[in-house]
């Protein structure tokens, strides 16, 4: 997961291959909650890990559920929320709707002394309607803040005779599902009657009422339905585990990967990408987002246990489309617009606005900000696309909102090959954590990775700064100076003389060199070497072999494959003349000697090495004099490189210039 401030997304071409995505946030909170409620226990596979149901994992532990987590694996013990649960607690619940409102439910059934609350956009979303109906179904439930929104108190219950509940199914079909799957605990006792849920208004988002629903009967509890406006749990229901659960992938998560394949623009024919472990008989309702693609062209077709996309005919056909059955998915539409021959409008789609932040201005304003005219309506968007040659490089902001920084992704698929910023990229974690890994994993650039060179001579500090600013932008390190250093250690581990007389057997081993860089450790079949390359005889070996011919073109394919998605930050001596020479931002860093030799002598000090600064300050300016008249690739900068003395700059100073100079060269306005 990136956890930057932003990330900087490429212009993309397409994506293609395989992929099974994580389990459904929906499904897998669901099915945690009512197998908490089965007296048996029951093993969920498939299980989402995420932001929003790692609350209801931790809520389920602390009211007393035993909990046995191996992967995408969990058995919840029996009986976790019977007799032996907790009967006071202090619940926080993040900005998790599905597992705020039902737990909310549940607890105020079962009773006890418990107080929920979340983050402070959860302290936004509205509650107030779940609270009035258990009010009047004789539960005990205070608000601790602002009435009508979270946090909340509840106390054991005091229930009468009433069988019947009313509920508004106009603001989120949540409410309904936490009444669904809290009201079986008072249906028990068969004497008592059945028990009936009575929707006032138009039900929206009915798909996921549906999951609820089948989730239920699968736990068994059959309830009646009648057309949505009864919905009744028969007297006797009892929470029954099935044993073994499967939990889909999410067919929310799906639309952005379908979005992608359908956007691609291959060179040559594609194969197009696959999606594992999801057809269109899922049982989640954002599963008709296939439909809808379809209306504007895109190419998808189901297999049983799987959907193949292929990419479409663009421009899109502009739609108009009632989405109150996929509120979520219907996100990823309004980024498909874009994409569109003419206006689009998508409506009924009010509860944009109740979701993790308010997803119909959100998605109006960053929408504009990538060249689209936009109209924003009470419950729909008007989306004109602009025109091929009229998309911005845009800062595009995520609201806080898994979704948003999702569908944000898409705008990387634009014909004018614009790249964009994804503010605040770890807000993903509340449903797919993994998300653009996955996408850089399946995706091919547009033009070339991006790669940001420093090159400059010994102890200029290029090595601190290069790492520096991969770890701000989330781009991948390479450490060509390492790479020699390696080169070195490995030929001597073979017993390979370092000399010339021997050059051809170490190029031949370099080519077989596969190093991965983490932060400072540098592997090498699975081993750090980190420590072992920093040696004073790794760096002798490192600069004799950097000046023979076969060395260098040995390692050449080694250092240009570490340019991968969503881009590189790499320092060395020819980064930017002779390995990166089309790279987008090329810096030459340049010291003094005086402060090149002081920072040398506090690198040998820090390991317990004494050195004389008038004999290092001699040795880099010999070392100087002889990486720039050296045949292979001297040390100069590049024609484009842009210079920078850093002898009075800190590293925080130096590592501010370049990100402007980076942000500059994307034409990327600030957000």
């Amino acid at each position: 997961m990136y956890a930057i401030p932003y990330l900087d997304v490429p212009a993309l071409q397409q994506v293609s291959g395989r992929v099974r995505l994580p389990g459904s946030k929906s499904i897998s909170n669901r099915a945690l909650l009512m197998a908490a409620l089965c007296p048996q226990p029951t093993t969920i596979h498939g299980l989402l890990h995420s932001d929003d149901t790692q609350v209801m994992l931790a809520a389920l532990a602390q009211l007393g559920c035993g909990l046995d987590v191996d992967g995408d694996r969990v058995r919840i013990h029996g009986g976790g929320l019977g007799a032996r649960r907790a009967m006071q607690a202090d619940l926080f619940l993040g900005n998790a709707g599905t597992a705020m409102r039902p737990l909310v439910a549940v607890l105020a059934i079962l009773g006890g002394q418990y107080t929920l609350d979340g983050v402070p956009r959860m302290r936004e979303r509205p509650i107030a309607d779940l609270v009035d109906a258990l009010l009047d179904f004789g539960c005990q439930v205070s608000w601790l803040g602002e009435p009508g929104f979270p946090p909340l108190r509840i106390a054991t219950p005091r229930r009468g005779s009433q069988r019947r509940v009313a509920v508004r199914g106009s603001v989120s079909s949540q409410f309904v599902t936490a009444l669904l799957i809290a009201l079986p605990l008072a249906a028990r006792d068969a004497a008592a009657g059945d028990i009936v849920v009575e929707i006032s208004g138009e039900l929206i988002s009915r798909p996921y009422v549906d999951i609820t629903l089948g989730l239920l009967a699968r736990f068994g509890i059959s309830v009646q339905n009648d057309q949505y406006r009864r919905l009744t749990i028969p007297a006797g229901s009892r929470y029954a585990s099935p044993g073994e659960l499967q939990v889909e992938p999410d067919a929310s998560t799906a639309s952005y990967f379908i979005a992608a394949a359908t956007l691609s623009r291959p060179g040559k024919a594609s194969p197009g990408l696959t999606i594992d472990g999801l057809d269109e008989n899922a049982v989640q309702g954002d599963i008709r987002f296939v439909d809808a693609a379809r209306q504007m062209g895109a190419d998808i077709r189901s297999h049983a246990g799987s959907l193949h996309v292929q990419p479409a005919r663009l421009p899109l056909q502009a739609l108009d489309l009632d989405c109150n059955h996929i509120p979520d998915a219907a996100m990823t539409l309004a980024m498909m617009a874009l994409f569109a021959n003419g206006r689009s409008t998508l409506r009924n789609i009010a509860s944009w606005r109740v979701k993790e932040t308010d997803r119909l201005a959100a998605m109006a304003i960053e929408l504009r900000k990538l060249g689209a005219a936009v109209e924003e309506g009470s419950d729909f968007l008007v989306i004109t696309p602009p025109a091929a040659d009229s998309w911005r490089a845009a800062c595009l902001g995520t609201w806080d909102d898994h979704r948003m920084a999702m569908c944000g992704a898409l705008a990387a698929f634009n014909p004018a090959r614009r790249p964009v910023r994804i503010e605040d990229p770890a807000c993903v974690a509340k449903t797919f954590p993994d998300f653009f890994e996955t996408l850089f994993m399946l995706a091919e650039p547009a033009q070339d990775v991006p790669v940001i060179c420093i090159d400059g001579p010994s102890a200029s500090g290029k090595g601190t700064l290069a790492s520096a600013l991969a770890q701000v932008l989330g781009f991948h390190y390479l450490d060509s100076g390492a790479l020699y250093r390696l080169a070195g250690v490995a030929a001597r581990r073979r017993q390979i003389p370092i000399s010339v007389d021997h050059a051809a057997a170490i190029a031949q081993l370099c080519q077989s060199l596969q190093p991965r860089f983490v932060g400072e450790r540098v592997l090498l079949d699975g081993e750090d070497l980190g420590a072992a390359i920093r040696s004073e005889q790794a760096g002798m070996d490192a600069s004799t072999l950097s000046a023979w011919p076969l060395v260098r073109t040995a390692l050449l394919q080694t250092q240009r494959s570490a340019a991968q998605l969503p881009g590189l930050v790499t320092d060395g001596r020819d980064m930017g003349t002779v390995v990166f020479p089309r790279a987008r931002l090329k810096v030459f860093l340049t010291a003094s000697v005086a402060e090149r030799a002081r920072r040398r002598q506090g690198q040998l000090r820090a390991r317990g090495i004494d050195a004389k600064i008038d004999q290092l300050r001699a040795d880099l300016e010999a070392r100087d004099a002889r990486d720039r008249l050296r045949a292979a690739s001297p040390l100069k900068p590049a024609g484009d490189a842009l210079l920078l003395d850093n002898s009075d700059l800190s590293i925080a100073e130096s590592k501010a210039r370049v990100l402007d100079w980076w942000q500059q060269k994307q034409c990327l306005e600030p957000a």
